[in-house]
């Protein structure tokens, strides 16, 4: 079920075609004229850069794309807005780009399988993150029942 979807979250873009969309963005906006196409293609492959701050760029760039797109152009700008924040684990925005899609064509196969590849990782995320605390408590539980045996011990011996 999720096989394509994990494809998707996890293909990456070659150096050199983020350099060549690099160049054509950064030659648009010598000129002061950046087309959206340009701008969606550079984002996009920003968004499937193996670098965080790629990534971080490459959202950016899209979310600027959102505000300024037709209804048309918002399921591909929302998608990759939702597979970014994917690959960042920031899983609630990402969940939060998937379903406003989805609101818009709750028929959309594609984006409700990457809603489900969202809230899976954010529910293994919030496990873990739960496994870690627990270890935490359990582990100071541990030490504050260490200490007070060591000081009933310490306090019968005296008596």
């Amino acid at each position: 079920m999720y096989g394509i979807m994990e494809a998707v979250v996890r293909d990456f873009v070659s150096p050199e075609d983020l350099l060549t969309f690099k160049d054509k963005y950064s030659a648009e906006l010598a000129t002061g004229n950046v087309t959206k196409e340009t701008t969606f293609e550079y984002a996009w492959c920003l968004i499937r850069s193996q670098i965080p701050l790629d990534i971080k760029n490459g959202i950016v760039l899209m979310d600027e794309l959102v505000h300024k797109g037709t209804k048309n152009d918002q399921r591909d700008y929302l998608f990759y807005l939702a597979v970014g924040n994917y690959k960042l684990k920031e899983y609630e925005r990402g969940l939060k780009y998937i379903r406003i899609l989805l609101k818009n064509e709750p028929g959309n196969t594609q984006a409700r399988d990457l809603e489900q590849l969202i809230v899976k990782a954010l529910k293994k995320d919030g496990l873990v993150g739960m496994a870690i605390v627990g270890g935490i408590i359990g582990g100071l539980s541990l030490g504050v029942a260490g200490v007070a045996a060591l000081v009933g011990m310490a306090v019968a011996k005296k008596l």
